[in-house]
């Protein structure tokens, strides 16, 4: 069963010394007076020995305490707690290392959320930073990262004086780095107004302007007091303990958010009249994917294919905002720019040579479209306007959109209902040489059948090189694809690769006609173009066929609204520096060996028809469909998300996927299938 969800609010300062602890102790007395059964918590307090969290007149748990001595206590919940102490009075980061501990935001996470399953009787915790909003943890996160791991909101606690307005507005970009939310600022004053006008006029318009910037957030102002008046402190915090008092009443996020989307959403592939199960996703880290409920799931499948630096990572997000900060989108049509001419430079350098020519899309499918088009005008531009099907093997999947779909497996795919409304294409047997088995020239003999039959007609072949994807998940040997090329020459019609899941490094190969050193005529990439954060793909061809095309002043007939969107553009580029700096060939070799290493156990289990790994991505092939929405369930519960279809249960993790829980992910399926959480 799920854990009841974390109410708490991260009190934080713009820096150290600002009044937090005196912000935290008054909505503590505050919401104790109001019959919510708060506690106010120190993560992390530096300057006071492990044994001294509660009691030394340097920690912050006997202001808490003070500032509630004098109301009726709840006899179940002392009013403070302090989780882990050092004795060194500096940053967190420091005063762990002096002590040969560390810090990390998981480690404090897990800590707060056990101590509030065993405070059971609290209905809400003050969780108060250790110095500013960017404190360091560790070399790479800060107090932040508490507030993000917990998904809370924060209160904001500044000091009222010159400069306040320069100094919030540092702290509000920080904050917005990290998706946090605000539920309220307080304003402090450490010393009192002078009655200087000018120092007047400057705390004034501070309040002022800061409550015009922050229209829906209360602001509040705590004046300077010689001698602390909680009560009356408590008072002027009135607005935000309210907005508190309400968020604890709320229903349970994940309960309400389900109810609201099955009566205004469509998820994919599913009814509206018997809806699927769905879990409520709230943040993401690494290769983590936090839900509503606290619980974090260690991710298999890439978010399909897509996230190959896992989530957040902070250099796509760096060229996210730098980029949204100067240009979020121009149009493509008479304009051009850097980011998108940089990249199209970068994806042609890495692309089989001869491939000169990129045109943008916004999706994978959008990017069979472009090279469907493509072909057909390129055959029409060199007089062959007979030459209007495609011919694709049987297993193969390109999407959803209608000229994708027509190319797709016309019998075991998904499309099959839209079968008459489609354009009529040919197919061919499914390459059936195994990668990992000698190459039989003779599985080209059903392509070398429908070329000496209709050669005429085909304007282009178009399949997934070594990997068919979504549509069965098989791995064939690289020799076919050399085999298909020489016959595509000598038949006059084009080569398209459809790499939108295989390129970026997926199979062991940037892109997977590398294993066979074919170079298609037209090829389209696309989910891990942007690694996941922003949608993209991209078709390329040969000068060959842009020329083909556009002889004698004939244009190509396509352009997206967001093509070359600079956002996008910009994020891709990143991920291709990630891809370089992080090794993605060691990431990827590795992830195959613990692959194959984790996944052996599955063979010889009942109902296992096979077990193949190629690169990052592992299969476990069923003999018959699995029950997916219980085997999803039973996933989940163990802390893993895999996404299982047909029967096929798969992973394809982040690159980034440390090897325990590579080994984690490959228990699970294991285990599930020695369980039988398949069965029907």
């Amino acid at each position: 069963m799920p854990e009841r969800p974390l109410r708490a609010v991260f009190v934080c300062g713009t820096g150290t010394d600002v009044g937090k602890t005196i912000v935290t102790a008054t909505l503590l007395r505050a919401l104790r007076t109001t019959g919510v059964a708060a506690q106010a918590v120190k993560p992390v307090q530096t300057g006071v020995k492990a044994d001294e969290g509660l009691t030394s007149p340097r920690a912050d748990a006997p202001v808490y305490a003070q500032a509630v001595a004098d109301i009726h206590p709840f006899p179940a919940l002392a009013p403070a707690a302090a989780l882990r102490c050092f004795a060194l009075p500096v940053s967190p980061h420091l005063a762990a290392a002096a002590e040969n501990a560390g810090l990390s935001a998981s480690g404090l996470c897990a800590d707060i959320r056990k101590h509030w399953r065993l405070h059971k009787t609290a209905d809400m915790l003050l969780l108060e930073s250790a110095g500013g909003l960017c404190s360091p943890l560790n070399e790479n996160e800060d107090m932040r990262d508490i507030a993000a791991g917990l998904d809370i909101p924060l209160v904001l606690v500044c000091p009222n004086r010159l400069g306040t307005l320069s100094d919030l507005g540092c702290a509000l970009a920080a904050i917005g780095e990290k998706g946090l939310s605000l539920a309220g600022l307080v304003m402090t004053r450490s010393f009192p107004v002078n009655g200087d006008e000018v120092e007047t006029l400057i705390l004034e318009d501070n309040l002022n302007a800061t409550r015009a910037r922050l229209a829906d957030v209360p602001v509040l102002a705590l004046p300077y007091f010689p001698n602390f008046v909680w009560e009356d402190m408590a008072g002027l915090l009135a607005p935000l303990v309210e907005k508190l008092r309400i968020a604890i009443r709320a229903p349970l996020e994940e309960n309400d958010l389900v109810r609201r989307d099955r009566k205004t959403l469509w998820h994919p592939y599913s009814s509206t009249l018997e809806p699927p199960v769905l879990n409520v996703a709230s943040r993401s880290r690494g290769n983590r994917i936090i839900l509503a409920d606290g619980r974090e799931l260690v991710d298999g499948m890439s978010s399909w294919w897509a996230a190959i630096h896992g989530y957040n990572h902070p250099r796509l997000l760096d060229a996210l905002r730098g980029q949204a900060g100067r240009m979020p989108h121009v149009m493509f049509g008479g304009l051009t720019h850097a980011p998108a001419v940089e990249l199209a430079e970068r994806l042609v350098r890495r692309m089989p040579e001869g491939l000169e020519r990129v045109f943008f899309a916004d999706s994978g499918s959008v990017a069979v479209e472009v090279a469907m088009k493509m072909a057909l005008q390129y055959q029409q531009g060199k007089g062959m306007a007979g030459r209007i099907r495609f011919l694709a093997p049987y297993g193969g999947y390109h999407g959803d959109t209608l000229g994708a779909m027509s190319v797709c497996d016309p019998v075991a795919g998904m499309h099959g209902l839209f079968a008459r409304a489609l354009p009529g294409q040919i197919f061919m047997e499914r390459p059936r040489c195994r990668f990992d088995a000698p190459f039989d020239p003779a599985s080209l003999d059903d392509a070398r059948r429908v070329f000496d039959e209709r050669a005429e007609e085909i304007a282009a072949v178009i399949l997934e090189p070594v990997v068919q994807g979504a549509g069965g998940m098989w791995f064939y040997h690289p020799d076919y694809l050399l085999g298909l090329a020489q016959l595509c020459r000598a038949a006059g019609a084009l080569l398209i690769f459809d790499e939108i899941a295989t390129g970026f490094g997926r199979t062991g190969r940037f892109f997977a006609a590398e294993w066979a050193g074919v170079r298609p005529d037209i090829l389209c990439c696309g989910k891990a173009l942007t690694g996941g954060t922003l949608t993209m793909a991209a078709t390329a061809c040969t000068e060959e066929v842009a020329a083909g095309i556009c002889a004698d002043g004939r244009v190509f007939m396509h352009g997206p609204t967001f093509m070359g969107n600079p956002l996008a553009c910009s994020v891709a580029l990143a991920s291709l520096d990630l891809l370089e700096e992080n090794h993605w060939r060691t990431q990827v070799a590795c992830l195959e060996r613990q692959l194959e290493q984790g996944l052996v156990f599955c063979r010889g289990l009942p109902d296992v028809s096979d077990v193949r790994v190629l690169g990052a991505i592992g299969v476990v092939e069923m003999c018959c469909s699995v029950n997916t929405s219980v085997l999803q369930g039973y996933f989940v519960d163990k802390g893993v998300w895999i996404r299982p279809f047909g029967r096929l249960i798969y992973l394809m993790p982040p690159y980034i996927t440390p090897a325990d829980d590579v080994a984690r992910l490959c228990a699970a399926v294991t285990e599930g299938i020695r369980e039988g959480a398949h069965l029907p």
